[in-house]
């Protein structure tokens, strides 16, 4: 069975986005960005991994991703209704219709559609890309967690893991630290 894992940047106090969905105030360094792109350039967009010359990097990681529709919007808006061509693709929306080909709208219930997914068999996990009140209803079918830590506290904004109070525990197996204060760390749920 394979992982469904949580690949997320967060604030120092826990935030995905500012209140209306800012990223930019995320601070980065040159190190991390490149250890981001080697390590995991498969959770890039397809459009990023056109202009930084990735197109042709075999995905190490992922085979698939899951979003859910606030995560999917800001590309469809944009003209980028497949974002991650290179991956199959499920967005999760009663209300959305289908607007390409290569994504596929679920509006039935996302934890027998995740469950259905690990059964697959394949050597590469699922990218969960978020967001936070979607990775909410989905703790319990999270395997991995890969928190990219930004050195910066929003105040307020979109929690990584939705609203709801659902204590759930993870084993802490990896810690990597990159100039500027860029920390990722590893969990694993426990068992």
């Amino acid at each position: 069975m394979r992982n469904l894992v949580y690949y997320i940047a967060l604030s120092i106090d826990g935030k995905i986005a500012g209140p209306d969905d800012e990223v930019e105030f995320y601070p980065s360094s040159e190190d991390y960005m490149n250890w981001m792109n080697t390590e995991f350039p498969d959770v890039l967009p397809s459009h990023f991994r056109a202009q930084l010359g990735l197109s042709d990097t075999p995905n190490p990681n992922f085979d698939t991703i899951v979003m859910g529709r606030r995560t999917y919007d800001p590309g469809w808006k944009n003209g980028i209704p497949s974002p991650y061509a290179h991956l199959r693709q499920y967005v999760f929306s009663r209300s959305l219709e289908s607007k390409h080909p290569d994504v596929e709208i679920v509006s039935t219930d996302p934890v027998a559609k995740v469950r259905e997914l690990k059964r697959e068999d394949s050597d590469k996990d699922i990218y969960l890309a978020g967001g936070g009140e979607f990775a909410g209803q989905l703790l319990g079918e999270i395997d991995k967690l890969v928190i990219k830590y930004y050195p910066v506290v929003a105040g307020a904004g979109r929690d990584g893991f939705g609203s709801t109070f659902n204590p759930t525990l993870f084993d802490l197996t990896e810690v990597k630290t990159f100039d500027g204060g860029n920390a990722v760390l590893y969990y694993d749920k426990k068992k």
